[in-house]
């Protein structure tokens, strides 16, 4: 029985000597029950798979999911057949899903710009509120993600990035100030006066008598040479420009909510009625027409018709 023994084991071993060297064990690779080739070693594949799809790019990669994962099946095949790894690679690749992770920079909540990496984006805000400590800016960091990898290959580089966010931060503090300004104007009955229509010396205030009128002081006069360009003091809409009777070439200017200004003795007039005005657009001239007794500029504001003291919202 031994001997029996001995020749099956010799006999079994010739055979598997025989098979191997004809044929040889490698794995079948399916996805979803269809075949994409074959592989020598499972093991060594599963760490290519990971390689492969990152050395493309390995920027901002932050997971990498295989939709369908590959279903292996050890075979005996003839050792002629080869092996195709880059292609069962491939065929992988187009079911993985790769989610791809980056910064972005907000100023006042308004995105401006984007970085790779959380320690850019870090890098980035502190630059920014060292290089504009006495300004009060609202920086923060945005943590994305995509799909897209071509959202990851636009971001630029962080030093570019900084010279686009500085000059984001900069119209932001322009706007700042200027919204400030705004918000430190007079207002009458809502409307907001942006400035004085000239520069010069008061020579005659709101209320006061003169032999040259037969009433009080209707409005401001301001001293100035002939010829001062005289800007309107809102926006609004022109409802006169002509010539008036004592207060010779004059202005009127329709801001909305009853204000309306005038402006008065002037020398030349640049605007027509119906045309739309903004605040410190030059609408006249300084000059003496009309009832004047030196080249200056008549203001009044008038609410629902009725005049009020001019100084008590401009020269103060």
């Amino acid at each position: 029985m031994l001997k029996y023994f001995n020749i099956a084991v010799i006999g079994f071993g010739l055979i598997i000597a025989i098979v191997l060297i004809k044929y040889k064990p490698i794995y079948k690779v399916s996805i979803s029950g269809e075949e994409v080739g074959y592989i020598e070693s499972k093991e060594d594949f599963v760490e290519n798979i990971k390689e492969n799809m990152t050395k493309e790019t390995t920027k901002n990669i932050d997971t990498i999911e295989i939709e369908q994962e590959p279903e292996y099946e050890l075979k005996l095949v003839n050792r002629t057949l080869k092996t195709n790894e880059e292609q069962v690679i491939e065929n992988i690749e187009e079911n993985a899903i790769i989610t791809y992770k980056y910064y972005e920079i907000a100023v006042n909540n308004e995105t401006v710009d984007s970085v790779n990496t959380i320690e850019e984006a870090e890098e980035l805000v502190n630059y920014m509120k060292e290089e504009n400590q006495d300004e009060e800016l609202d920086l923060t960091i945005v943590e994305k993600y995509t799909q897209e990898e071509q959202e990851v290959d636009t971001i630029q580089d962080i030093e570019v990035a900084k010279v686009e966010i500085q000059e984001k931060v900069t119209e932001e503090i322009e706007k700042q100030k200027e919204q400030e300004r705004i918000d430190a104007m007079p207002e009458v009955n809502g409307i907001k006066l942006a400035n004085i229509p000239v520069s010069g010396t008061i020579t005659s205030r709101y209320g006061v008598g003169s032999r040259i009128r037969r009433g009080a002081h209707t409005g401001l006069d301001i001293s100035a040479k002939t010829g001062t360009p005289i800007q309107v003091v809102a926006n609004g809409t022109v409802t006169f420009a002509s010539t008036s009777g004592a207060y010779g070439k004059l202005v009127k200017v329709d801001h909305g909510n009853g204000v309306e200004t005038w402006y008065a003795h002037t020398s030349k007039m640049y605007v027509k009625p119906g045309q739309e005005v903004t605040a410190g657009e030059i609408i006249a001239a300084v000059g003496s027409t009309g009832n004047s007794t030196g080249p200056h500029l008549h203001l009044e504001i008038r609410i629902n018709g009725e005049h009020i003291n001019p100084q008590k919202y401009l020269y103060n």
